[in-house]
């Protein structure tokens, strides 16, 4: 089988960008696709689906948790700092950094799915469940937490692969779980007639099948590094977690942001803007996977080129980021303001709950142009090991403005108050990123080229 392998130090950083990003994007399009289609699929499950899919909604903090780990231990953790050591042929600490990151791996999934199997109940009613969709929300994730492994596993490698050059093995990956939910999901929920539980199976079944195949890949002879098993060392595994920390608190606070905003949804709007809170961030997960991707892509573009030592090609692989973001999150803003009940009507045929999401999700929206700052400023950070500035605004954005606010600003504006912090952490959260980054990190790659 012959691959196609992105050489990061003479293809042209833009093209280098667009190789990488655009199997990424398809992939984290296709990944998405494990949660959203089962929540399409059940909201239209007849008679229930509207509460169903509340109840499934109340799983995404522990959802987004438990992806966070794969950005502390891969996309943020390892995969930066294995692109760093290719960059200076240091193949031996890559693969010993691959093989770290695979071991945490295993130890952290293993003991998330105990965790969450034995707090499963305290947990879904501090996020917010009621008598009548706790257990959908029980059936959804008890069953979901039996694919951690495999999850974890596919998303903590793939940046690897990534890393190496080979970002379409990690797309292949990702659609091989994907597509196999599509098929599985009407198949467990409808026609074996387990409804929720059954979309869970499926997602679990589709997840495995992808771990194994990422997993084979990273095994192969041919490759500079290979997976294997190695042994915790306590200097690599803390660099690892540091520089990982700031992509775990982002999708930690993530988690927390959504258990802050299903509470006051609760509070302020009962079940029904639980519902909406579900709808809304389940739309803004869909639009912010290609910026995912384009970031994704990036990343190992500016990790390889700053270990190789070529401070230009860094800095004008962070530019050419911007804009590609910049222009894609404008378009995306323009048509969730003009036309938002298409996207609304994926996942409720429920007109009363259609009807609270559709100001709701304009509002949320607004400003979604800023996120293009803040991941650009963040994702430079990270590709080059700035652990502490990386770390700080992730928890500036998230925890400092969006957490305060969604408890505050409903005493004055009502449930509106609820959804108006993402917009503002957006507009503060972008100018404050980026502009400290062009401070502290081009400043020193600019004079290191002089």
């Amino acid at each position: 089988m012959r691959l196609h392998q992105t050489d990061f130090s003479r293809q042209s950083v833009s093209r280098s960008i667009l190789s990488s990003s655009l199997p990424l994007i398809v992939a984290e399009l296709v990944n998405l696709l494990y949660s959203q289609v089962d929540r399409i699929y059940i909201a239209h499950i007849a008679g229930i689906g509207a509460m169903a899919l509340t109840g499934v909604g109340l799983c995404l903090p522990v959802i987004s948790l438990i992806s966070a780990f794969a950005r502390l231990l891969g996309s943020n953790g390892g995969g930066p700092l294995c692109a760093i050591e290719l960059g200076r042929d240091n193949t031996e600490e890559a693969e010993r950094i691959l093989g770290t990151s695979f071991t945490l791996t295993v130890i952290v999934a293993f003991v998330i799915s105990a965790a969450v199997l034995v707090f499963c109940e305290p947990v879904l009613y501090l996020f917010g469940a009621s008598g009548q969709t706790f257990g959908y929300a029980r059936d959804y994730l008890t069953v979901y937490v039996l694919g951690t492994v495999p999850v974890l596993l596919t998303l903590t490698l793939t940046p690897f692969v990534n890393a190496l050059g080979y970002s379409s093995i990690g797309m292949v990956g990702t659609m091989i779980g994907a597509v196999s939910n599509i098929v599985l999901d009407p198949v467990f929920i409808f026609l074996l007639d387990m409804g929720v539980r059954g979309a869970a199976v499926a997602t679990v079944i589709s997840q495995v099948l992808s771990a194994v195949f990422i997993v084979c890949f990273l095994r192969r002879r041919s490759l500079p590094i290979r997976l294997r098993f190695t042994a915790l060392e306590r200097p690599r595994c803390l660099k690892i977690l540091f520089l990982g920390t700031s992509g775990f608190t982002m999708g930690a606070t993530n988690s927390i942001v959504q258990l802050v905003c299903n509470k006051c949804a609760s509070i302020w709007g009962g079940d029904l803007y639980v519902g909406v809170m579900t709808i809304l961030n389940s739309i803004r997960e869909i639009f912010s996977t290609p910026i995912n991707g384009f970031s994704g892509g990036a990343s190992p573009v500016m990790s390889y080129n700053y270990g190789h030592g070529d401070g230009k090609r860094v800095m004008k692989a962070s530019n050419i980021l911007l804009w590609m973001m910049l222009v894609y999150s404008g378009i995306i803003w323009a048509l969730i303001y003009i036309f938002p009940d298409p996207f609304i009507g994926l996942f409720t045929t429920d007109q009363i709950l259609a009807s609270a999401t559709h100001h709701a999700l304009q509002v949320y929206f607004f400003g979604f142009i800023f996120m293009s700052l803040h991941m650009t400023g963040q994702q430079t950070f990270v590709a080059l090991g700035y652990a502490r500035q990386a770390v700080f605004f992730s928890l500036f954005r998230k925890v400092i403005i969006v957490v305060p606010l969604t408890i505050i600003l409903p005493y004055f504006t009502g449930v509106d108050g609820v959804v108006l912090a993402e917009p503002i952490s957006n507009v503060l959260g972008g100018l404050a990123t980026y502009t400290a980054m062009r401070l502290v990190v081009f400043r020193r790659l600019t004079n290191a080229s002089v």
